[in-house]
C-alpha cells in the first residue's frame, strides 16, 4: 500500500472549484483506505464519487427545507384574528394590518375573535387568558330597550337629579295603569304630550310610532312607551341625532373611553313639532339611518359638511361658529355616558365573573366592546339618551362612514395591546396555578393552632392580600401608562381624572352594586368593595405591608385584651355635606368635648425640626429593652398585669433569682418614668397659628368648637375632598416630627423609630390617615371608628400612660388641622398670595388674587409649634391689631360683641 508522502494521491493537480460549497469533506470520513487508492486514478484527476454526488444532494433538500421551516415559522409569529363572524369588510381590513387573518374557530394561536351578535357564555368561559372577544355578557341588560327602563328605573328612584337625563319611560303591558293615570294628570293639567312607542327589543327604527292620545296606544304588545323630546336642537333645519361612540376595555376594573368623532345622523324633512297631521311622518321625527335612506330626499355627499349624514367634528366647529360651549356640551356627554355603564356594571361584573371564575381581579380581560350610543340634544343642548347598539353597524356606504368607523376600529385594536408575550405569560400562569394546586401544602385546621400561630397565620394573610393588591396597582399603572401613549382618538372618561368627579361615580357605583345584590352573594359584595371601595395608592399600600412586618415581630400577649369590649360605632351620613360620603354625623358635641381626658394646659414648648422617621425598624435600645426572662409572680405590680408576655419564653420564670427581678423591675420603672415624662411634654405643646400670638390660636380654636356646625361641612370638604393623601399625610407629619423631637429629648435616645411607645405612635399616626383621612375625621365625632380599636385587635398591651400620650397625639393632630383649616380658609378670604410650601417659612404678600384652598400651602411643622409668647420662624414680624383680624375672620361680629 503506498503511503501518504507517495504516489499519486500526493502529487494530485488541484480540485475543481465545487460549486456546493461542501467540498468532499463530508465524505471522506465514510471512506476507508482503499477507497482513497480509487481516487488515485493513471490521469491524476479528481472526480466525486456518486455516492458522494447524492449525499450534497440530500444536504441542499435539507438546507433548503431547513430555511422553508424558518419561513413557516414567521408566519407563525403573526398575530391571528378571526373575523369569519362579521360582514362589514372594514373590520377584515384593519384586522388585517395588526396581524393574519384565521377562520378556525377553536385555534389556539388566535389572539381575537369578532362576531357582529352576541356570543353565548360558554365561547367566552373557553377562551384562553390571552385571548379576546369583542362583547361582553349581560350587555343586553342596557342594550335592550325594556331590560335598560328597567334598570334605569331603579338607579332614578335612588339619585333622581343624577339621572336626569332619561325621557320618562313605562313598560307595556305591565305598566299600563300607571302610564295611563300619568297621561290622565297630564290632560286635567291641560298640558299636551307626545309619546313615542318602541318594540322593547328593535331594532333600526322598525316598528316605531308616535301617538298624540294616549288612549290610542295599544295594550296587548310586549313595547316600551316615552315621552317624546318634541323640542330639539336642530341643524339647518332638520332633527338629527348623534351617534357616538364608547370603548368599553374591561369591566374588573371599568375602563370607558369615549371616541372623539362620530356621526350626526339627520332626518329627511324639515322638523315641525308634532301635530295631529304630521305625527305620521317619520322621515321628520325619525333620525335612523335604515328609514331615512329610503326616502327620495336623502343626499349623500363626499363632504362631512352637507348631505344627511355629517360627523360629529362639523357640528362641533358649527356650535362653536353660534358660540356655544362645546366642552360643556362634551362633558355632560361623557356624564351620561359613564352614569348610563354604571348602571350595567353590577350585571356584566357578575355575569363575567361566573364566566371567568378563576381570573384574577385587576388583571387583563379577555373581553371588549364597541357600544353606540344614540344621544339626542334639545334646544339647550342639554343631551337625552335614546338607546345603546351593542352591534353598530359598521357599514360603510359613504366615505364618511369608511374614514370614522376605520379609525375607530384600528385604535380599539391599538387600545387591547395584543402580543405574542401575552400568550407566553398567560400559559406560564396557568402552570403555575396547576402546580400549586397539585403541590400546595394542605390547610390546617383553625382548632390546631397555638395563638401564636394563629396570629402569624392572620398577618400572613394580610401581608399576601396587600402584595396582591401592590401587584394590582401596578398593573394598572402600567396599563394606563400604555393607554396615555396610545390613546389615539379616544378620550377616558372611567376613570375619570379628578378626585371629586371619581368620588361621585364611587358613590352611584357603590348604590348600584346595592341595588344589584339587596342582600344575597356576601362573597361577591366582599369582592366589589375591595374593587370599588378603597382605591389605595402603591405608597398606601408600601406602609401597610410595613405594619404588618412590624405587627409581625411585636410580642404575643396571653390572657384576654385590653379594650376588647369597646362598643362597636356606626357611621352614617350628613345630608349637610351634599351627598358625600364622609361619615359625618349628626350630633350637637363640639370637638372640644369629646376628647376631655386631655390636658389643659396650654404652655407650649419650643420644638426643633426632626428627621422623618425611619421606614425600617430597628433594634431597641438596651435601655428600653425588657429582659429574657419574666419575674417571680411576687414581684408584679399593677402595671406588670398590662405587659405583653411572648409565649415562647420558658414557663419556668418562678426559677428566675431575685437580682434578675430586681433588674427587669427597675428597668420597667424608668420606661414606665420616661412614659409619664413623655405625656407632661405633650400635655405642654400646643398648636399655634402662624403670625398670631398664642392667645389668638387658643380663640380661634375655641370659635371653631363654638360654631361647630358651621365649620363641620367645610372641614370635612377640605380634609376629605380637597386635600390628597401626600397633603394630608404632611399635616400628620408637622405632629409626627415633634413627637419625635420630644422622644429624642426625654429618652435621650437618637434611634427614636426602636422605641416601643414610638412603634406606638406611628400606629395612632397610621390610623389617623386611614381610608384616605377618614381615620382621622371620625375624632371629631361622637360615633364613628375610634383609633382606640386598633389596641383592642392587637396581643400588645398598652399601659395607660401609653394611651394618655396616644390621646394627646390625637388631640394636637385635631387641633393641627383645625389651624390648617383656619390658615387656608384665611388666604383665601384675605386673597393673600402665599407662595410658601411644606419646607419653606410662611410669607405674605400684598398682591391680591384667590387661591384655590386645595392649592394652598400647609404652614411648616417649626410655625405650627412654638414657645407662648414668642413669634414663629418663618412669619413676618410685622402684626396687624388683633380687632382688624378678629373682622376679618367673623365679619358679621364687632369685636367688643366678640
Amino acid at each position: 500500500m503506498p503511503s501518504a508522502t507517495d504516489g499519486p494521491i500526493a502529487h494530485r493537480p488541484p480540485r475543481p472549484p465545487d460549486p456546493d460549497g461542501l467540498g468532499d469533506s463530508l465524505v471522506l470520513p465514510k471512506w476507508g483506505a482503499s477507497s482513497v487508492e480509487q481516487l488515485a486514478g493513471a490521469t491524476g484527476t479528481y472526480s466525486k464519487p456518486s455516492s458522494a454526488i447524492s449525499l450534497d444532494k440530500e444536504v441542499e433538500d435539507k438546507l433548503r427545507a431547513l430555511s422553508q421551516r424558518k419561513k413557516v415559522k414567521r408566519k407563525k409569529s403573526q398575530i391571528l384574528l378571526n373575523v369569519t363572524l362579521t360582514k362589514y369588510s372594514v373590520v377584515r381590513l384593519v384586522a388585517e394590518q395588526f396581524g393574519a387573518l384565521t377562520g378556525k374557530d377553536d385555534d389556539p394561536n388566535c389572539f381575537l375573535f369578532w362576531s357582529d351578535s352576541a356570543v353565548p357564555v360558554e365561547k367566552i368561559a373557553e377562551l384562553k387568558s390571552y385571548q379576546k372577544i369583542n362583547h361582553f355578557p349581560a350587555m343586553g341588560e342596557i342594550c335592550r330597550k325594556d331590560a335598560l327602563a328597567r334598570n334605569m328605573a331603579r338607579m332614578i328612584r335612588a339619585h333622581p337629579d343624577a339621572y336626569s337625563f332619561v325621557p320618562k319611560t313605562w313598560i307595556f303591558p305591565s305598566e299600563y295603569s300607571i302610564f295611563q293615570n300619568y297621561a290622565r294628570d297630564i290632560k286635567r293639567k291641560r298640558k299636551h304630550r307626545t309619546f313615542i312607542v318602541k318594540p322593547a327589543n328593535g331594532a333600526m327604527g322598525h316598528g316605531i310610532t308616535l301617538y298624540r292620545s294616549h288612549e290610542k296606544i295599544p295594550l296587548n304588545e310586549h313595547m316600551i312607551v316615552q315621552e317624546y323630546v318634541d323640542k330639539p336642537f336642530l341643524l339647518d333645519g332638520y332633527k338629527f341625532d348623534l351617534r357616538v361612540y364608547v370603548l368599553m376595555t374591561s369591566c374588573d376594573p371599568l375602563r370607558l373611553f369615549l371616541y372623539h368623532d362620530g356621526l350626526v345622523r339627520m332626518g329627511t324633512e324639515r322638523y315641525v313639532m308634532p301635530n295631529d297631521n304630521n305625527v305620521d311622518q317619520l322621515f321628520m321625527h325619525l333620525t335612523n339611518y335604515s328609514i331615512n335612506k329610503k326616502n327620495d330626499n336623502f343626499e349623500r355627499s363626499e363632504d362631512v359638511s352637507t348631505g344627511h349624514k355629517r360627523s360629529i367634528k362639523y357640528l362641533n366647529d358649527y356650535l362653536r361658529k353660534n358660540d356655544h360651549d362645546v366642552n360643556s356640551v362634551w362633558n355632560r356627554i361623557a356624564d351620561l355616558l359613564v352614569k348610563t355603564l354604571i348602571v350595567a356594571e353590577p350585571h356584566i361584573f357578575h355575569a363575567y365573573r361566573m364566566c371567568r371564575p378563576g381570573q384574577i381581579p385587576g388583571s387583563d380581560g379577555v373581553c371588549f366592546e364597541i357600544l353606540g350610543f344614540d344621544i339626542l340634544l334639545d334646544r339647550k343642548l342639554r343631551p337625552w339618551l335614546i338607546e345603546i347598539n351593542r352591534a353598530p353597524s359598521f357599514g360603510t356606504d359613504e366615505k364618511i362612514d369608511f374614514d370614522i368607523k376605520s379609525g375607530l376600529i384600528h385604535d380599539s385594536f391599538k387600545l387591547l395591546n395584543m402580543k405574542q408575550s401575552d400568550k407566553r405569560r398567560g400559559l406560564a400562569a396557568q402552570k403555575a396555578e396547576s402546580q400549586r394546586r397539585l403541590f400546595g401544602q394542605a390547610k390546617r385546621s383553625d382548632t390546631d393552632l397555638t395563638d401564636l400561630d394563629k396570629k402569624r397565620k392572620s398577618i400572613e394573610k394580610r401581608k399576601q392580600e396587600l402584595k396582591e393588591k401592590l401587584a394590582q396597582v401596578r398593573r394598572e399603572n402600567a396599563r394606563e401608562d400604555y393607554e396615555n401613549r396610545n390613546i389615539g382618538n379616544f378620550r377616558r372618561i372611567y376613570p375619570p381624572p379628578d378626585k371629586f368627579t371619581a368620588e361621585k361615580y364611587d358613590t352611584l357605583m357603590s348604590d348600584a352594586f346595592h341595588l344589584f345584590l339587596s342582600g344575597r352573594a356576601s362573597t361577591l359584595k366582599r369582592d366589589i368593595s375591595k374593587i370599588f371601595g378603597g382605591n389605595l395608592k402603591e405608597d398606601e399600600i408600601l406602609d401597610q405591608l410595613q405594619q404588618c412586618d412590624l405587627e409581625g415581630r411585636g410580642k404575643s400577649a396571653k390572657g384576654p385584651r385590653p379594650l376588647a369590649s369597646m362598643p362597636s360605632v356606626v357611621a352614617d351620613e350628613d345630608p349637610e355635606t351634599d351627598g358625600m360620603t364622609y361619615d359625618i354625623h349628626e350630633d350637637d358635641a363640639t370637638p372640644s368635648e369629646l376628647n376631655s381626658s386631655t390636658s389643659s394646659t396650654r404652655v407650649s414648648r419650643p420644638l426643633g425640626r426632626a428627621t422623618q422617621p425611619s421606614p425600617m425598624l430597628k433594634q431597641r435600645p438596651q435601655s428600653a429593652q425588657r429582659p429574657m426572662s419574666r419575674p417571680m409572680s411576687a414581684a408584679k405590680n399593677a402595671y406588670t398585669t398590662h405587659r405583653s408576655r411572648s409565649l415562647t419564653r420558658p414557663s419556668s420564670s418562678a426559677m428566675q433569682n431575685e437580682e434578675e427581678a430586681k433588674a427587669h423591675a427597675a428597668a420597667r420603672e424608668r420606661e414606665d418614668e420616661l412614659t409619664r415624662r413623655t405625656l407632661c411634654a405633650l400635655n405642654e405643646m400646643r398648636i399655634k397659628f402662624p403670625g398670631k400670638t398664642d392667645e389668638e390660636a387658643g380663640w380661634i380654636l375655641d370659635q371653631i368648637n363654638d360654631n361647630w356646625k358651621y365649620h363641620k361641612p367645610r372641614i370635612a370638604s377640605y380634609w376629605l375632598v380637597k386635600l390628597d393623601s401626600i397633603k394630608r399625610r404632611k399635616v400628620i407629619d408637622i405632629v409626627r416630627s415633634n413627637v419625635r423631637a420630644v422622644l429624642q429629648r426625654t429618652w435621650r435616645s437618637s434611634d427614636v423609630d426602636s422605641l416601643r411607645l414610638y412603634r406606638i405612635f406611628n400606629r395612632v399616626f397610621n390610623r389617623l390617615l386611614w381610608s384616605h383621612g377618614q381615620g382621622l375625621w371620625n375624632c371629631f365625632s361622637t360615633s364613628g371608628n375610634s383609633w382606640e380599636t386598633i389596641f383592642s385587635k392587637s396581643s400588645d398591651v398598652i399601659t395607660p400612660p401609653e394611651m394618655s400620650c396616644c390621646r394627646r397625639i390625637v388631640k394636637l393632630c385635631r387641633d393641627c388641622l383645625l389651624i390648617v383649616y383656619q390658615f387656608a380658609a384665611e388666604a383665601k378670604g384675605q386673597g393673600a398670595s402665599l407662595s410658601a410650601s411644606i419646607g419653606e417659612g410662611v410669607t405674605h404678600s400684598n398682591t391680591r388674587t384667590t387661591p384655590n384652598p386645595s392649592k394652598t400651602p400647609i404652614p411648616h411643622r417649626s410655625t405650627l409649634f412654638s414657645r407662648t409668647g414668642t413669634m414663629s420662624p418663618g412669619v413676618a414680624p410685622p402684626m396687624t391689631p388683633l380687632s382688624q383680624r378678629m373682622s376679618r375672620i367673623y365679619k358679621s361680629r364687632s369685636f367688643d360683641e366678640l
